[in-house]
């Protein structure tokens, strides 16, 4: 128990649990989208299914370090470009985002009123399928996710209890997070096309990573957010010309019906 009295442990904890909980950002967007989808009495269970498999991914990966290691090896070359079982699998978790996201905007955008119009009530085995389709693709995207975020974690600290307490840790929060951004995410259709759009840079930026080129996080983050703040301003400014009309057809209404 000595090494809890190091400072070093503590700040190198604290370090990768934040970045694990900033690269987290992404995965908690996804699996709010996906969620939605769902009938509201199954998405607190589907949320902590697809954040469950989340930890065990990383944590696992983190066991398997060496295994980990040897998919930055090249496999083969592409017209020059070296080709490694991490960019493989970083290109194929980037076309299935840029997909999902691209699919789901235009659910969002063209086709939500006649969806919305033909849906009936659906049968028990076909709720079923829907959860379980909704799990994978929350598992497909967690294990890339993972992948990266464990190759980080690596470059970061060398203490696999660290590292591990620090994945526990950022879970833990994701968990307490992912409902009141999910139902934030759900009130407002613009905030979620917005989030589509992020999903879709990230699938562009994971495609990138595949072969090389490599953009910090950073500036999507910083894109994210000047485009959230306009739209809460947005948000703001539709609040108040409700509350104004709301007044005014409010004040209205005896003045009518006196005059009548």
């Amino acid at each position: 128990m000595e090494f809890l009295s190091d400072p070093n442990i503590w700040i190198a904890f604290f370090m990768l649990a934040a970045l694990e909980i900033v690269l987290g950002i992404d995965n908690i967007i996804f699996i709010s989208i996906l969620v939605g989808r769902l009938p509201p009495e199954k998405r607190d269970v589907a949320r902590r299914l697809g954040l469950g498999f989340a930890m065990v991914s990383r944590i696992a990966l983190l066991f398997s370090l060496a295994w980990v290691m040897t998919l930055t090896n090249p496999l083969f070359t592409v017209i020059g470009q070296e080709i490694s079982g991490r960019d493989l699998i970083l290109l194929g978790g980037g076309l299935f985002l840029l997909y999902k996201a691209s699919h789901e905007i235009f659910m969002e955008v063209e086709a939500h009123q006649s969806d919305e119009a033909a849906a009936g009530p659906t049968s028990t085995k076909t709720g079923a399928t829907l959860f379980w389709g909704t799990i994978v693709q929350i598992g497909i995207v967690d294990i890339v996710f993972s992948l990266d975020s464990v190759i980080t974690a690596v470059g970061m600290v060398d203490n696999i209890s660290v590292m591990v307490a620090a994945v526990i840790a950022s879970v833990g929060v994701m968990l307490f997070a992912a409902k009141p951004i999910g139902d934030f995410v759900d009130r407002h259709p613009s905030i979620k096309v917005l989030a589509l759009a992020f999903l879709t840079m990230v699938g562009t930026l994971l495609i990138a990573e595949a072969f090389d080129v490599h953009v910090p996080k950073a500036y999507v983050y910083v894109a994210m957010l000047f485009s959230l703040g306009v739209e809460a301003l947005n948000i703001r400014a539709r609040t108040k010309r409700l509350a104004l009309a709301k007044d005014k057809s409010y004040c209205s209404g005896p003045e009518k019906s006196q005059a009548a």
